[in-house]
């Protein structure tokens, strides 16, 4: 009798969010409310299944998804710009496999190389000499090109040549 009594004594779930085990959670992100568990799960747990309260939740995504209806919730929002800029990016395509392919040939690309470091990573010594290595040519191109203006004044022309024979000139 106690138990009934203290239960009823908690505070309610409000609309903007749901109270599970005395926490309180977040409302869903696409808008579906999920019921809250009876308030007789934290006194014996052997009269509620957690499998009956499953089966209510997915039944709610399930009638939510059937309607095809959007929360309200989702309705009111808002793509951001950037989202709106690679869409008309998009439809201006006249080749969009071929930029399909690019990206997924950049990604399957990205992940092997990243494997490949990973691996070598992971071998004794090698990441010590390629790291003097590396600081080592820094200090060469450093010394060779952007110490003394002539030779940076060289560089920063060939760098703009490089550019307008990629991009183009016009």
């Amino acid at each position: 009798m106690a138990s009934t009594t203290s239960s009823s004594s908690l505070p309610l779930p409000s609309s903007s969010s749901t109270l599970v085990d005395g926490k309180t959670l977040r409302p869903s992100a696409v808008g579906v409310t999920f019921p809250p568990p009876p308030l007789h799960s934290r006194t014996s747990s052997s009269s509620w299944k957690p499998s009956t309260y499953c089966r209510k939740i997915v039944r709610n995504v399930a009638a939510s998804m059937a309607t095809g209806e959007a929360p309200a919730d989702v309705a009111g929002f808002e793509t951001p710009e950037i989202v709106k800029t690679v869409q008309e990016y998009w439809d201006k395509l006249d080749d969009k496999y071929a930029v399909s392919s690019l990206v997924v040939a950049a990604g399957v690309g990205l992940w092997a190389s990243t494997g490949v470091i990973n691996a070598i990573d992971k071998l004794p010594l090698v990441p010590g000499v390629l790291e003097l290595v590396g600081i080592g040519y820094t200090g060469f191109f450093a010394y060779k090109n952007l110490i003394f203006k002539p030779e940076r004044d060289a560089l920063i022309q060939k760098v703009k040549d490089t550019y307008k024979e990629i991009i183009g000139s016009n």
